[in-house]
């Protein structure tokens, strides 16, 4: 029997046996859609992580008091700026402001507008600003899920922030962040760095935090001990511990998520192994009577490797798209909280297309071979027996 003979009659037993096999390529389509959305997701976010951190400052400086973090004096920024090795160094401010009526957060970044490293990586979040116009007035740039939420509220064009001195601040709102970034900008708002300490109730001659920057590597754990043997009051984050923090979050959760997956894909390999080990009367049959007309144990092994190959194969290519299509094009709606949790603030977070080759391989692997091998371990043993006895 020539190969295409061969295929064309698998083909006729598909389709022979296509109510037997559609259960299983449904189950199979929707495992191999969940793990590829997963995968997806999973990649998906430590680019745009990695993105955001890659934009960062070297270092932050927090000051600590009793264990807690509290607010950094000014005078710092020229102490570092005067280490050797230090080539910039600014102040951030940040904060929440609570919105009672909706008991809502948003949360306040306040940065010096002035500074040109500042506003270069600004513009990875919004990549036409006019600087000159954004100070004319009061401005902000707020994410998606701020805007969504104001709009809610009647506030299209301004928001009245009302700081801890109960005044009231008259914000206008200058433009939206992109939505590549709603990952860590759906709830952010990006303000002048004084209007921010106003509304935070911070006082001027205090920041949040400081960043710095040491281009040479060999250098920077020189500068950080230099800082360090004059305060010890401080923590000194780099940018590689925000990587790693991030990268361990993910992995947290990935690992519960994997675990639980895995657990599904046994259960479903051992009833595939049941069900072919119980071979019903007509399967014996057919066996049988392929074996009385010379069909070889080899052969009947293989009939049986192409026919769920070829059932396995559809059902993974369908679920990869699938899955590709569900994060993509619709954001992983339900599955996309398992990573992200779920926000104050609606999160229409937009994925970044990204596909590892190296991750769908794996898939394929661990997902068909074990199952193959549960189908043929049964129908090896059904091939053995002696045609006549399987025929009866």
């Amino acid at each position: 029997m020539n190969n295409f003979t061969f295929l064309n009659f698998v083909l006729l037993q598909l389709y022979t046996n296509k109510s037997k096999h559609f259960s299983i390529f449904i189950i199979s389509t929707i495992l191999i859609m969940v793990l590829s959305s997963f995968l997806f997701i999973t990649n998906s976010i430590s680019k745009d992580m990695k993105t955001v951190v890659d934009n960062q400052a070297d270092f932050i400086l927090q000051g600590i008091v009793a264990g807690k973090v509290v607010d950094t004096p000014l005078e710092l920024v020229d102490e570092i700026i005067s280490i050797n090795g230090v080539t910039q160094a600014s102040q951030r401010v940040y904060g929440k402001h609570f919105y009672e009526p909706a008991e809502h957060y948003f949360t306040i970044v306040g940065i010096d507008l002035y500074d040109k490293q500042i506003v270069s990586n600004l513009k990875s979040f919004v990549k036409n600003i006019d600087i000159d116009k954004f100070l004319s007035k009061q401005n902000m740039l707020i994410g998606s899920g701020v805007k969504k939420f104001l709009n809610e509220y009647a506030y299209f064009d301004y928001y009245n922030f009302r700081p801890p001195d109960k005044s009231f601040e008259k914000v206008y709102i200058y433009d939206m962040f992109e939505n590549e970034t709603d990952i860590v900008s759906s709830d952010m708002i990006i303000m002048d760095i004084n209007l921010a300490k106003k509304i935070l109730g911070i006082d001027e001659d205090y920041s949040t935090d400081i960043l710095f920057n040491v281009p040479n590597i060999d250098e920077r754990e020189t500068v950080k001990n230099k800082i360090r043997a004059r305060h010890f009051d401080i923590r000194i984050i780099a940018k590689e511990d925000l990587l790693r923090g991030y990268d361990g979050f993910l992995n947290y959760r990935s690992s519960v998520f994997m675990i639980l997956y895995l657990i599904v894909i046994l259960t479903f390999i051992l009833i595939i192994y049941q069900r072919y080990s119980y071979i019903n009367s007509v399967d014996k049959k057919e066996i049988g009577v392929l074996r009385s007309l010379g069909w070889s144990i080899n052969r009947v092994i293989r009939l049986k490797i192409v026919e769920n190959l070829i059932i396995f194969i559809g059902s993974y290519i369908l679920g990869v798209n699938l899955a590709y299509i569900f994060v993509f094009i619709f954001d992983a709606p339900l599955l996309s909280s398992v990573f992200l949790g779920f926000s104050n603030l609606s999160n229409n977070t937009q994925f970044t297309a990204v596909v590892d080759i190296s991750s769908l391989s794996l898939i394929f692997l661990f997902f068909i071979v074990p199952i193959i091998a549960a189908i043929l371990i049964p129908v090896w043993k059904i091939s053995i027996i002696e045609p006549y006895e399987a025929m009866r």
